[in-house]
């Protein structure tokens, strides 16, 4: 075997995925004239570079064009690193707001809780609302999933529910900004902050069952009074740490799924690595087979039972009666929950 040609074929690959992946970082990054022509230059300077490395035995004849391409890459570094998540940008009226609270004792106040009436994805009324919670009387939590872009891909909410009505669901989303829309492949590349929504049913699992048409299905988790408000409090710390300095959303590593497998690990450190918590359409059958769903069912008849489309779309009067309806003969909640 020819080592230093193997040595040569795998520096030019490594160049080459260097270079697709400045491309992406600037497209997403800047304006689209300008990632053009900076993407087209980085792009041609990448190619040169790994063409020469894999094809010139006397690479350093070549020493200027390798010298220009160290060069650009410490610059596109350095460019990337200065990147930094704000605050201040002019956001999407959905998440214009950040979650605050207040916990004494068994007393919860949020304010910022999202309540908006979502006649289709873009015809709405904004409403935020301050609200007060007793965490002793914190009794149950579903787990929600809203599938938006086939049957691997799913957004991941909570939702807990209280003994005197009360219900409060928490998402991980991106903080689009007005004129964004998103994209699973620019939150690989700092396009997009994080923000924790709190909000009642009728904003965050309505909006998808009835204004966007996603099919949602609802699962009751398997958990002691304890647990829920550990994980609760947990979605509330991880809302002020944002609040206090914002942070960037990852496809990959900070997203919808991931935060709530963190969540849960804080009371079981021994839950396993799956490729079910990237693959988040499959994360209700991994919370299944750790024993976190209603047990006694297979997981089938959990899914199909699960399903709230049909029963949501026919029940839309008001919030009591769509967190009823939703419910309806989903196994482990009780007819009157």
């Amino acid at each position: 075997m020819n080592w230093k040609r193997l040595a040569r074929s795998l520096a030019a690959l490594a160049v080459v995925a260097a270079t697709a992946w400045g491309a992406l970082a600037l497209w997403f990054q800047l304006a689209p004239a300008l990632a053009l022509a900076l993407g087209g230059a980085w792009t041609l300077l990448g190619l040169a570079v790994a063409l020469v490395l894999a094809r010139t035995p006397g690479w350093r004849r070549e020493r200027r064009l390798l010298l220009a391409g160290a060069l650009a890459a410490l610059a596109m570094l350095g460019w990337w690193q200065s990147l930094a998540p704000s605050h201040d940008r002019p956001w999407a009226d959905d998440v214009a707001r950040l979650l605050e609270s207040t916990v004494d004792g068994d007393r919860l106040e949020l304010r910022n809780v999202r309540a908006f009436e979502w006649r289709t994805e873009t015809d709405y009324t904004p409403r935020w609302e301050t609200r007060r919670y007793d965490l002793s009387r914190l009794e149950s939590a579903d787990l929600i999933l809203s599938y938006w872009m086939g049957p691997h891909i799913a957004h991941t909410l909570v939702s807990f529910g209280f003994s005197d009505g009360q219900r409060l669901v928490f998402s991980l989303e991106i903080r689009k900004e007005r004129d964004e829309t998103f994209s699973a492949l620019g939150g690989f590349f700092r396009k997009f902050e994080q923000v924790i929504v709190a909000a009642d049913e009728r904003d965050l699992i309505r909006t998808r069952s009835n204004a966007r048409g996603e099919q949602v299905y609802l699962y009751r988790l398997r958990a002691t009074p304890a647990q829920l408000r550990s994980v609760l409090l947990d979605y509330l710390a991880r809302a002020e740490r944002l609040r206090g300095q914002p942070e960037f959303y990852n496809t990959l590593t900070s997203n919808c799924t991931t935060i709530l497998f963190e969540l849960a690990r804080h009371i079981d450190p021994t839950l396993p690595l799956d490729y079910r918590l990237l693959a988040s359409g499959h994360f209700a059958e991994y919370a299944y087979d750790q024993g976190a769903l209603t047990p006694g069912l297979p997981y089938a008849m959990l899914r199909e039972r699960g399903h709230i489309n049909a029963r949501a779309r026919k029940s839309d009067r008001d919030a009591d009666d769509y967190s009823r309806a939703i419910r309806a003969g989903v196994p482990g909640i009780a007819p009157n929950d």
